[in-house]
């Protein structure tokens, strides 16, 4: 399957701005790179590149006053098999953790372990643990959350996001997190493309999304307690500790953001 993936942002700034941009496919996927997500700014300004402390790809610029347009335009290879379900994945004791998984047990800016640990064993000491543990924290973020994106709030923590009942995906996603992470479950954060492919017409505005990854049967697994069924044509773009981590962009200095577009649409071979 080939996906065309995508994005048009417009920002609105008084005043040159510098900018960090994460909007690159993720490098796992890159041997699935058809046509390379260049990004393409208008007016044309210098792009300067790094590898961020998770190894994300990173852009940065300075936005001049004015209106900037930020697009790109790529091509995936997809399986075009929905996400994959390992439901005999064990839970690994903490002592047997490689190291690199330690820092996604601790607690971080959106993922507050230290205020949903208790509820976190009430709600789960009785699950089995592994994939059916995180699966259980899933299905409950699923149906504890209520959609909507009158409910986006950029300051909302999972605690938040716990007492009010209510959020977009990445609040679903943090509040998995920190359950998992209560748990003594490594658990990460994950924004990228998610396709509507084989779901049922009418399909929403695109967007991109968020979604986890939990640390088990020896390697890292996606979980989406958002959508909560298996989907396909997902593209990874960065992964990190919670959502401050990976902001598809990031300003310094007033903008406005006149106008977003985002998507991910299966094309003929």
């Amino acid at each position: 399957m080939l996906i065309r993936i995508g994005y048009d942002l417009l920002y609105d700034c008084p005043q040159p701005t510098p900018m960090l941009l994460m909007l690159n496919v993720h490098y796992t996927r890159i041997s699935d790179i058809v046509v390379p997500d260049h990004l393409v700014t208008s007016p044309s300004v210098p792009i300067g590149a790094y590898r961020d402390g998770f190894g994300n790809w990173c852009n940065r610029i300075v936005a001049p006053a004015g209106r900037t347009r930020l697009s790109a335009n790529g091509i995936v290879k997809d399986t075009g098999e929905p996400d994959v379900v390992a439901s005999k994945a064990q839970q690994h004791a903490v002592e047997d953790l490689p190291d690199d998984a330690l820092v996604f047990l601790l607690g971080s800016r959106y993922c507050e372990t230290d205020r949903l640990s208790d509820i976190a064993w009430k709600l789960f000491e009785n699950t089995q643990p592994g994939w059916t543990r995180v699966q259980a924290i899933c299905d409950f973020v699923h149906r504890h959350i209520a959609f909507g994106y009158e409910h986006a709030r950029a300051t909302k923590t999972a605690w938040e996001a716990y007492s009010e009942g209510k959020g977009v995906c990445r609040d679903y996603a943090h509040l998995a997190i920190t359950f998992c992470r209560c748990m003594n479950i490594p658990a990460r954060y994950c924004t990228g493309y998610l396709s509507d492919i084989g779901t049922p017409k009418p399909w929403a505005v695109g967007d991109f999304a968020g979604w986890f990854e939990a640390y088990i049967g020896g390697r890292w697994h996606m979980f989406d307690p958002r959508n909560n069924v298996p989907r396909i044509g997902r593209v990874l773009i960065a992964q990190g500790r919670d959502a401050s981590d990976v902001p598809i962009t990031q300003t310094f200095g007033p903008n406005t953001l006149a106008s977003f577009k985002v998507w991910t649409d299966e094309i003929a071979a």
